[in-house]
């Protein structure tokens, strides 16, 4: 009987699981669409899972959400790639950017609000990338971000383009967010040396999510996250003899050194969708990548558009088999995995500063404004974590499983005087909507 009222807990993934679209239609509005069963499914999941596309269809239609994770730690869109049904992965992917467009949207007047609230400042960062790799520490960037902020806005000019996946460009960059405008020309990017502008865009051409899309089925679905349940902090100590704690100055201000413990960063990949061919092509172009070559992911041939794949053999999987799985043990419902983790355990320090003016929950807020910036985006979810007191004036985070980066807050002063000009586009840049093709 036990079978019976677990199989009652989730209409809607029941509804999923057997194809039972009417029925769907008529609870949808009824039961939570987020839901999550014990594998940590939503419905969404399941629709991709076992290739429904009607339910697929009728889910996104009422806002189901494609970022949650299930407890594998895979996304709907995820799941999706590795089903490999081409309109199915674009389909959630242009939903995907919807729902954080809305999101964004949603936070936007308190963000705004928030910043007018604070005073107006000067600041800069410093970013230091290390790496235990010798050769590739030697190549590394360091980059000093300097950041103005005026009212509702926030201009942050910097020699570090973007740093991802071992990929990095230099140039002279500023970066412009304007919360007195429109969304669609809130945020702005400047290329100082060849005098262009880009506007951040908030929608993607059907041209750019194909595009995208192509990326998806041709690469390894990866999935990164810093484990943060076991973290703790230890006073860092000196002195060989006489032990003391930590604290020194960091630019100008007394800052206590912490060491952090059980930093993890666990990154995971899977490949079950990816032919013989498209191993070896990502392998030749990650080769040239290192070698310092900027391969185009066509390498020169025509581009055609990626095909669906053969969908994975029907699931005979049944409903009471599925649902009465214990959390974690999953029954297969599509392709058998290909899958590899890794985890590397990270020896970091924080220095907290009491004098620094500026709060962490105020840095959250600048921070979230810059956040395309892959980098910048790691510093958010580190400041997200439980901290010792203080302000985080100099920090040691994970930006790949190779490279760590120093981030140093070197300098600080609130400002009574800020030139309004230095949040205008220059009248003699002109627009190129493709300066920043990842933005």
């Amino acid at each position: 009987m036990a079978e019976n009222s677990e199989s009652k807990k989730y209409p809607l993934h029941k509804c999923v699981f057997q194809g039972d679209v009417k029925t769907l239609s008529s609870l949808i509005r009824i039961y939570d669409i987020a839901e999550k069963d014990k594998q940590g499914n939503t419905p969404l999941h399941l629709a991709v899972m076992l290739g429904r596309r009607e339910s697929i269809q009728l889910l996104l239609a009422h806002g189901a959400p494609v970022k949650v994770k299930n407890l594998a730690g895979w996304s709907s869109l995820a799941e999706a790639i590795s089903y490999g049904d081409r309109q199915t992965i674009s389909l959630l992917l242009r939903k995907l950017k919807q729902q954080a467009r809305e999101q964004m949207e949603e936070r936007r007047p308190n963000l705004v609000a928030t910043l007018r609230q604070m005073g107006d400042f000067y600041m800069e960062l410093r970013w230091d990338f290390q790496s235990w790799v010798p050769l590739v520490s030697r190549v590394l960037p360091c980059d000093i971000c300097k950041i103005h902020k005026c009212g509702a806005s926030i201009r942050m000019d910097t020699t570090l383009v973007d740093f991802n996946n071992m990929r990095w460009e230099r140039g002279d960059i500023s970066f412009i967010f304007n919360g007195d405008q429109k969304p669609s020309k809130s945020l702005t990017i400047l290329d100082n040396k060849a005098k262009l502008f880009q506007r951040v865009r908030y929608e993607e051409s059907d041209v750019d999510i194909e595009d995208e899309v192509d990326v998806l089925m041709s690469s390894d679905i990866m999935a990164a996250q810093m484990s943060t349940k076991g973290i703790t902090f230890s006073r860092t100590q000196t002195g060989w003899i006489f032990r003391e704690d930590k604290r020194e100055m960091v630019g100008p201000f007394h800052a206590d050194f912490y060491q952090i413990n059980g930093m993890v960063l666990v990154s995971r990949k899977r490949r079950e969708h990816l032919s013989e061919e498209d191993l070896q092509k990502n392998k030749a172009i990650m080769e040239s990548l290192t070698k310092g070559n900027s391969a185009g992911f066509t390498n020169g041939e025509p581009h055609v558009r990626r095909a669906s794949l053969n969908p994975p053999p029907e699931s005979n999987i049944t409903w009471e088999e599925y649902i009465t799985a214990p959390p974690g043990e999953c029954p297969l419902l599509g392709r058998s995995l290909v899958y590899k983790e890794n985890r590397k355990s990270f020896k970091a320090t924080v220095a907290m500063s009491p004098d620094f003016p500026l709060t962490v929950a105020m840095l959250l807020n600048v921070l979230e404004v810059i956040a395309p910036f892959k980098h910048f985006s790691k510093l958010r979810q580190f400041v997200l974590m439980k901290l010792p007191p203080g302000f985080p004036v100099k920090v040691d985070i994970p930006i790949l499983p190779t490279v760590t980066a120093k981030v140093t807050f070197q300098e600080f002063a609130f400002l009574h005087d800020v030139d309004p000009q230095l949040f205008q586009i220059p009248s003699d840049y002109f627009e190129d909507p493709m300066r920043f093709p990842d933005l």
